[in-house]
């Protein structure tokens, strides 16, 4: 029987470990061609070594796969292109692009600085656009094409110290859904994946509690990057033609569709309002909806399993 994705061409970011990886081998394994990107920097974002994204595509070929190391980075236009090109030379098409790679520059909003803030948002927001609009033109051309962002729970829901990563996977989640609406006409698709699972990212993030501490443990036991990988390959595979603009959640063995933001309870006065009226009326009658200041644990509070 043939792969889910047999001779398709994907692009995947970040592969070189974690959660590209995984995406990267299962794609493999379901028949797909894949370019495997990987800067080779730290978490951080810093320094670069050819090592990760070569090992990956070693693992793909022992397996009986092909695939192809890329070591240009995201978070330009012109590495971007060069990334989508690598497909083009090596294997003449490209069917898929997952927008995985990214950075942490974790501090509190008070104290954060402008790089920190553009570090984050180049590789990620920036990142993801560069790479999805190489593509466009590819995608246009032959009528169909599929993208695939990962997004967070940190912008869906929020976390502490974490605001220029909330607003960058909170900028793809509108990004997404803009290009769905924009590439329909092609035949292309445009989803995001919320991932919940251990990645260097992840256990980069400050454990200076005992609480902290148990929760990342946890976190490694049970949410391996793999778990990631079976609904990116769906989502790449013919199979998901009429699948697009939507959120996933993948925790453990759970799968989830994230809700989108929608008008939940409104208020009208015929005349208008004043300030007051704001205060006295609008503000009363529409606070029982109000949503609380929660994080991402506090909304999925419940064991994964």
């Amino acid at each position: 029987m043939s792969g889910m994705v047999e001779g398709k061409v994907v692009v995947v970011t970040g592969a070189g470990n974690g959660i590209g990886r995984a995406i990267a081998l299962a794609m493999a394994a379901e028949g797909a061609r894949v370019v495997v990107n990987d800067l080779g920097s730290s978490v951080h974002g810093e320094g670069q070594d050819a090592g990760p994204a070569q090992r990956v595509v070693d693992e793909i070929k022992a397996a009986g796969g092909e695939a192809v190391a890329s070591t240009d980075s995201v978070a330009g236009w012109d590495s971007a292109h060069r990334i989508v090109q690598t497909a083009m030379d090596t294997f003449g098409q490209i069917d898929t692009v997952v927008n995985n790679a990214g950075i942490l520059r974790d501090r509190m909003f008070h104290k954060m600085d402008e790089q920190e803030w553009m570090a984050v948002l180049n590789v990620h927001l920036n990142g993801s656009f560069f790479m999805a609009r190489a593509a466009a033109p590819h995608f246009r051309a032959q009528g169909s094409g599929n993208y695939i962002h990962m997004t967070s729970n940190t912008g869906l829901v929020g976390n502490i110290g974490q605001v220029n990563y909330a607003a960058a996977k909170m900028g793809i989640v509108g990004m997404s859904k803009a290009i769905a609406l924009d590439m329909a006409n092609f035949g292309v698709r445009s989803n995001c994946i919320s991932p919940a699972a251990w990645s260097r990212m992840i256990g980069a993030v400050p454990t200076d509690t005992p609480e902290k501490k148990l929760q990342a443990e946890r976190m490694e036991r049970m949410m391996h990057p793999s778990r990631q990988a079976p609904l990116a390959v769906f989502l790449a595979s013919d199979q998901a033609k009429d699948v697009s603009g939507q959120i996933f959640y993948v925790r453990a063995n759970e799968i989830m569709l994230v809700s989108q933001p929608r008008v939940t309870r409104s208020v009208h006065r015929d005349n208008g309002w004043t300030p007051r009226d704001v205060a006295e009326h609008a503000i009363p009658a529409l606070r029982s909806s109000f949503l609380p200041l929660h994080q991402t644990h506090d909304v999925y509070s419940w064991e994964p399993i």
